[in-house]
């Protein structure tokens, strides 16, 4: 009995770390299509500011203009290749411990 109690321990706090991996994901998911929807923003800007200087030439102030929107849609690639990383990496962490939720699960078949 006692080994029946700590094993559902052991899957109560798999459970809960799963869950939290889980929302981890999906808050870092959010925030990798907040970036993509920002990064979309800013090409369009870019495309903007192009297509002005293909119209009135290129001024002092639309090369500026040009250079830092797309400094700024290279540094949101950058976010979002970062965050796209994390994603990844807490999903290996749920497959982990969806390895050891399967794990636990083998045991019980084995020991009835």
């Amino acid at each position: 009995m006692m080994a029946t109690s700590v094993k559902a321990a052991t899957r109560e706090v798999l459970l809960d770390r799963r869950l939290a991996l889980v929302g981890n994901v999906s808050a870092l998911t959010a925030e990798a299509l907040r970036l993509n929807q920002k990064l979309a923003g800013l090409e369009m800007d870019v495309l903007r500011v192009e297509l002005e200087i293909g119209r009135s030439g290129s001024s002092t102030q639309l090369v500026q203009d040009l250079h830092e929107t797309e400094e700024g849609a290279e540094a949101i690639m950058n976010a979002r290749t970062a965050c796209e990383e994390r994603i990844a990496f807490a999903e290996g962490e749920i497959a982990d411990v969806d390895r050891e939720l399967a794990s636990t699960a083998n045991q019980d078949r084995w020991e009835t």
